[in-house]
């Protein structure tokens, strides 16, 4: 079948293979396979692990605030202020709560929904640039990544704005091929990057303004962006982004703090404090911590594993002559140098900055569709061809990872020891609290008789790895590169099952949903629940009962700069003021981490629950 292709003035004819399908019919089975991937992988997420403590329950915590309070412009935790953070995400999931009720569930819908959209983004870039099949493999390689999967489990947005960036690079190569770019296009891509602004802030207007830039520059097209109807998109960005900001910065200005001491206004703690002090390391408060710079270069490829073995393939499709940039590109051309180009200005910006492992995840769309290309390139060549032999080489490579991961996952079977009967997984863990600032800080915490409580999963994934790597070794050599591919998709499936089976096994030391249901139980009006330690820690008392907490620790983290405001509820407790409430007369309920904490010593506690390693007491008994 031929294709034709806008090069600007010029038209190109292109061939994309045909196998017996027409092109309609190919693209509904596609959208089908997406449909069951996103639903295989990602609708059981919704329902199960509990939501976490931490940033998990504080975020949906922030939605559930934001409908008891009918305030959908300044945010609140706990009845605090919580200014940190742009709106969208938590406007989706109080929509959701609205509708839905509050649930753990509900809660994850809307990211949910926002993974099957840029799964279908995905496939619409890479189906464009390349081809159908391409979009596809695309697809698959977020659909079945590690990395996606796991920060879809937990409430954060960086999924999301990998999702804008799509749909904005989408618009913005049509303009490429239109001699005046139109309105819907200039327009949409004005639009995404103000929904990408409401998102995660102001690197929602960075990266697509750094990305196209360079990409102009280097292309010698940097008069283009006269091209892109300037004051019109301005003002539909200005329309979609400004309200909220304008609003926020109204309704929170700067104050003067309960102590006489100025509390500077939403302006300065949004942009200053949490945009350029956090990216130059000096936010306030330090509630973070910073992945070495190595591991988080190797993690933007571990994350869509095992697909990334063919990265360096797919590189080889990205103009990098200097001639190359002078002439006119191809549209398969300019779609990879865009990739190129995207990956490198996400990870390059966040690696001169404070860094987490999921801050490379809106890379993973660039990445995806350039192995995308690369993969349907694979698949349509012939037996002899370069292609073929370098799949053949990397599904090599790949067995032989797949062969020792089965080797490691043996010997970690071996070494695990079976867990006494009644006894909790939090209590067979060695504690680390110096890599919790990290998201994935308490997998250091594994010992070998709590690894006895995943045999299954690891037995599971070990015997996917193997078997799915052989198999897309064997296809590949027998010139099957399709079938070889849906045995890499099997295996990550089976993977990621057996991942969410250990999430859910883990989730106990993670969560507090047990002793929160525990207090909700005989919890009557009057009572107070106090967290020993930081607000974050336990922060699943706080959604799942539906109670202001109090705070037992220093005044820091998340729920700082807000507490300074006048209006803010009492929040805080010192060791002295905790010790007066204790033996008050309100009943108190107390939750810790600590076996027997120092603050309870000489006073009367009384257990009421238990649940992976977290306790709580009362000063009376019920």
């Amino acid at each position: 079948m031929l294709m034709r292709v806008a090069e600007g003035p010029q038209v190109v004819i292109r061939s994309e293979p045909s196998r017996g399908i027409a092109p309609c019919a190919r693209g509904r089975l596609h959208i089908v396979i997406i449909l069951l991937l996103w639903l295989l992988i990602y609708v059981p997420g919704l329902f199960a692990p509990p939501l976490l403590d931490d940033a998990d329950s504080v975020h949906a915590e922030a939605a559930r605030e934001m409908v008891v309070r009918n305030d959908w412009v300044t945010l609140h935790a706990n009845g605090i202020r919580y200014l940190e953070k742009a709106p969208l995400m938590y406007w989706s999931m109080a929509a959701s709560f609205k509708v839905f009720g509050v649930h753990e569930w509900s809660a994850r819908l809307p990211l949910a929904l926002g993974m099957l959209a840029t799964l279908l983004a995905i496939y619409q870039l890479g189906k464009r640039v390349y081809g159908s099949k391409a979009g596809l493999y695309a697809t698959v390689a977020v659909a079945t990544g590690f990395g996606p999967y796991i920060y879809t489990r937990i409430l954060i947005p960086d999924l999301l704005v990998g999702l804008w960036l799509t749909l904005g690079f989408h618009f913005f190569l049509a303009t490429l091929e239109e001699e005046k770019p139109s309105r819907r296009n200039c327009w949409g891509l004005a639009a995404t990057a103000a929904l990408n602004v409401l998102t995660k802030g102001l690197i929602g207007l960075v990266f697509p303004i750094g990305i196209i830039l360079v990409f102009l520059v280097l292309t010698r097209n940097l008069k283009h962006v006269l091209k892109l109807r300037l004051f019109s998109s301005a003002v539909v960005f200005l329309l979609i982004a400004a309200p909220w900001h304008i609003l926020a910065g109204l309704h929170n200005p700067t104050q003067v703090a309960k102590d006489g001491t100025i509390i500077q206004g939403f302006f300065w703690f949004y942009f200053v404090n949490e945009h350029f002090l956090r990216y130059l390391n000096k936010r306030f408060p330090r509630d973070y911590d910073t992945v070495p710079l190595l591991v988080f270069w190797a993690l933007v490829l571990a994350w869509v594993w095992p697909w990334c073995m063919f990265v360096v393939q797919a590189l080889g499709q990205v103009p990098h002559k200097l001639r190359d940039f002078a002439r006119q590109l191809t549209r398969e051309q300019r779609g990879s140098l865009l990739f190129a180009i995207w990956t490198i200005v996400v990870v390059g910006f966040f690696s001169f900055s404070t860094r987490q492992e999921y801050y490379t995840i809106p890379a993973l769309p660039a990445l995806a569709s350039l192995l995308g290309g690369w993969l349907q390139k694979e698949a349509d060549s012939d037996a002899s061809s370069r292609e073929r032999k370098w799949g053949r080489i990397s599904s090599a490579v790949l067995l032989a990872v797949g062969i020792g991961a089965f080797a490691i996952g043996m010997v970690m079977m071996q070494l695990s020891e079976a867990a006494p009967v009644g006894v909790e997984l939090s209590e067979l863990l060695k504690k680390n609290p110096d890599m919790y600032a990290l998201s994935l800080g308490h997998m250091f915490d594994l010992t070998p008789q709590a690894l006895g409580l995943f045999r299954i999963p690891l037995a599971g994934v070990s015997i996917a790895l193997l078997l799915g790597t052989a198999l897309n070794w064997w296809f590949r050599r027998r010139n099957h590169a399709d079938r070889a591919n849906v045995a890499l998709t099997v295996m990550m499936i089976a993977v990621l099952y057996c991942v969410h089976a250990a999430l859910i096994e883990f989730s106990p030391t993670l969560t507090s949903k047990k002793l929160a249901e525990a207090v909700s139980r005989v919890y009557e009006p009057g009572d107070q629940i106090v967290i020993g330690g930081e607000y974050e820690a336990g922060s699943t008392m706080n959604f799942y009962t539906g109670q202001n907490v109090l705070v037992l620790s220093e005044k820091r983290a998340n729920l700082w700069y807000g507490s300074r405001f006048p209006d803010a509820p009492h929040v805080w407790e010192t060791p002295e003021s905790f010790a007066r409430l204790w033996t008050g007369p309100q009943r108190v309920f107390f939750w810790t981490d600590e076996d027997r904490p120092k603050v309870l010593d000489g006073k009367p506690a009384f257990e009421l629950a238990h649940s992976g390693g977290k306790t709580i007491w009362m000063n009376r008994p019920l």
